[in-house]
């Protein structure tokens, strides 16, 4: 009997695998939110000094000559630069070795990093609530990830990288090219429909106000979320993140004194409307059918 089939028969061997691959993806993702979008910044700068246009800033953008990905420089502490050992590197258990501070000059560490990866963890977990040891809990996996990436890094930057919109959404024609999540002919709409009604609802805005609502990347993002769970689940999609949104958004307002004129970042509540419809879509449309009719 291989590894493989142990998880499959054993539920709590299974869970404390997803658990332990939630907490190592979680820390490799929190290289992601960071790294990424420097590196779109600094192909941004490559391009912008081509047409003599004014770069986006960052410390990174200062020397172009070195090389700046998900794999270099090694993980170091940005104000003293101090490298990262290993040991300090353990999802959540280096986090409280350290006491959330740099080793090296005292600095505070961001309770980000942990909380990407508890949260990571916990969401995989989740997963095994609705599906079992299968193609589809892997392809939820990934989904789940891809999803958790780019909510962050929205928050933090307010883009949604073309590169990770775009893959998620070629990933979910894939994977339901054989059927895993709904038909190929749904996956198909609901790409095409995902795309088209946020962006039709931008130009209505648009020609209404003479301000931009939102930003091209959560069309595809939603474009993605059709693909994966066809189009019969965007209104549930559309209508959870922009209920959520609203009440943040007020909220943020009216209790933290928020700027009502500063954007908000819509794709993290895309991304949790898509991931709770990929869970319990079925059920909360079969509550509210029942609820109303």
């Amino acid at each position: 009997m291989d590894l493989f089939d142990v998880l499959a028969e054993n539920t709590t061997a299974l869970l404390i695998a997803v658990i332990v691959t939630g907490l190592l993806v979680g820390s490799f993702l929190n290289v992601v939110i960071l790294r990424f979008p420097v590196m779109l910044f600094r192909s941004w700068k490559r391009d912008c000094d081509e047409f003599s246009q004014n770069p986006p800033q960052h410390p990174a953008l200062n020397d172009l000559s070195k090389p700046y990905n998900l794999v270099k420089p090694d993980s170091h502490c940005p104000e003293c630069q101090t490298p990262v050992r290993a040991w300090q590197n353990i999802p959540l258990l280096s986090f409280a070795l350290l006491k959330g501070k740099c080793a090296g000059c005292g600095t505070d560490i961001g309770w980000r990093y942990p909380a990407v990866e508890l949260v990571t963890a916990v969401m995989s977990a989740t997963l095994l609530l609705i599906f079992p040891w299968s193609w589809q809990l892997a392809a939820m996996l990934v989904f789940t990830w891809l999803l958790i990436s780019m909510s962050v890094i929205d928050i933090d930057h307010q883009i949604l990288p073309d590169s990770m919109t775009l893959g998620l959404m070629w990933l979910g024609l894939l994977v339901n090219s054989q059927g895993l999540f709904t038909d190929l002919n749904s996956a198909v709409y609901g790409a095409a429909l995902g795309y088209g009604s946020l962006w039709t609802v931008f130009w209505l805005f648009k020609l209404a106000t003479g301000k931009d609502g939102m930003g091209f990347g959560d069309f595809k993002l939603l474009a993605a979320l059709g693909a994966w769970l066809g189009y019969s689940a965007l209104p549930l999609i559309i209508l959870l993140s922009s209920v959520v949104g609203a009440i943040v958004g007020i909220a943020g307002i009216l209790i933290l004194g928020r700027d009502k004129n500063l954007p908000i970042p819509f794709g993290p509540y895309l991304a949790m409307a898509g991931w709770i419809a990929a869970l319990w879509g079925d059920k909360i449309v079969a509550w509210y059918l029942g609820s109303v009719l």
